[in-house]
């Protein structure tokens, strides 16, 4: 058992190490550590079953649902007026333009369900603009990158929906509305950073605008901030499931991009339908595979032998806790949030719920952790993207990046200790 276990791990890095697609690796490590115990036809059919059943699930049709809206409101004029909103808002505090990045980066994460989306949305307008006014720019790019991850736990979500699957029922319902007070922490967390940082290096503010353009800007916001609402409002009231709300974010977004926004042309919508199918289908093929990983790590008793190891360890659930987030910080750095989800949930949930953790707890907890890994190196995908956008080096944004990275830790870490942050709205709207 333990030898299956250090194969697996093995076959599977070792592939990463050769630039293999993280899919194939995991189907390719999965199927070597079958072939350890089971014949080539059990074993190459299993892998087959699993393929097809792990993404024969009809919660997972929200995903392609909520990537076609992602994508038509990425191109659809949305970032603008988001960021126009921010900045009649709060635009004129201590770090103002810093701080409209992180109110601009959440909302846009938030709308598009995408933290690579809305670096690139925001950041190509907001570090040019924050390094004109003096800002550092390679303060701007690590700033981007980490409030762009607040998206992954403000709903609508794929992630969370993911995490959903891999915990077996958890309610898509209960985990979106859970994720708001995480997300808002985080979001504010960065802020204060912001704020110190711009009071030590003297930033200037912006110009406090009239209140007649303040509420020009946020009117013109509205519509697109309207999304949210109606997804989570409509889950929450019980009218539609998150499948049929990721079907109504499609039909929305495309009457506010195509017809009152104007900023998506009907020749456009054909590349963006190809662009969603590509991206479902990498994420589709990632549950797939890593469905099959996770029948062989049952089938090993891998994640029983990993639960009591840590029990053993120590019957103090705040270290164990701490461990385990230690743990997910590591492999976040070096995996994709959803193969660490659907890889490290059915490993790391039994321990979770054998010390009083609730399944919905600790799916905030490891979508928030795995959130850091977005824009930590060296594959944090997020941080590529901001400094491609900001024209700059993973080299040079660490040492800005740190305070940022500490502070959204300090989160994580109350996140954990605390069930209520992440109870409290979903028992208040009788989710749980």
């Amino acid at each position: 058992m333990e030898f299956s276990g250090l194969l697996l791990l093995a076959v599977f890095f070792f592939l990463l190490a050769l630039n293999v697609p993280i899919s194939f690796s995991i189907g390719l490590a999965t199927l070597v550590t079958m072939l350890y115990s089971i014949d080539f036809i059990p074993a190459a059919t299993t892998i087959a079953q699993r393929l097809a059943g792990g993404i024969n699930s009809f919660a997972l049709l929200a995903i392609p649902f909520f990537v076609l809206s992602g994508l038509i409101m990425g191109q659809g004029g949305i970032a603008r007026r988001l960021i126009e909103c921010a900045m009649a808002l709060i635009g004129m505090l201590p770090g103002g333009l810093a701080l409209v990045n992180v109110m601009s980066c959440t909302l846009f994460g938030a709308i598009s369900g995408s933290a690579v989306a809305a670096t690139s949305a925001i950041g190509s307008f907001m570090i040019p603009q924050m390094e004109k006014k003096g800002y550092d720019k390679n303060f701007a790019a690590a700033l981007t990158g980490a409030a762009a991850t607040t998206g992954m736990l403000i709903p609508p979500s794929n992630i969370l929906i993911i995490y959903a699957i891999a915990s077996g029922g958890v309610s898509i319902a209960a985990l979106f509305v859970a994720g708001y007070l995480p997300g808002i922490m985080v979001a504010l967390a960065l802020m204060l950073v912001c704020a110190g940082y711009a009071k030590i290096k003297g930033y200037p503010t912006e110009d406090r605008l009239p209140l007649k353009i303040v509420a020009e800007k946020v009117l013109a916001a509205v519509p697109s901030l309207l999304l949210i609402f109606i997804v989570i409002g409509g889950i929450i009231a019980g009218v539609f499931t998150a499948t049929e709300a990721g079907a109504i974010a499609v039909i929305y977004s495309l009457i506010l991009s195509v017809f009152f926004y104007r900023e998506v042309a009907m020749k456009q919508l054909p590349g963006i339908l190809l662009k969603s199918a590509e991206t479902t289908a990498i994420v589709m093929l990632l549950i797939g595979a890593s469905s099959a990983m996770s029948w062989i790590l049952s089938y090993e008793n891998i994640p029983q032998t990993i639960s009591e190891f840590l029990l053993q360890l120590s019957n103090n659930p705040f270290l164990i806790l701490l461990i385990i987030n230690l743990t997910l910080i590591v492999v976040g750095a070096f995996m994709d949030m959803t193969p660490a989800v659907l890889i490290f949930t059915p490993i790391f949930l039994p321990v979770a719920t054998e010390l009083g953790m609730s399944p919905l707890h600790f799916g905030i907890m490891i979508v928030l952790n795995l959130s850091i890994g977005l824009c930590s190196p060296p594959v944090g995908s997020v941080l590529f993207v901001s400094c491609a956008v900001a024209k700059t080096s993973i080299e040079k944004i660490i040492r800005p990046l740190m305070p940022l990275y500490i502070a959204m830790f300090i989160v994580l870490m109350l996140v954990t200790y605390i069930p209520g942050i992440s109870e409290w709205l979903p028992k208040f709207f009788g989710l749980l």
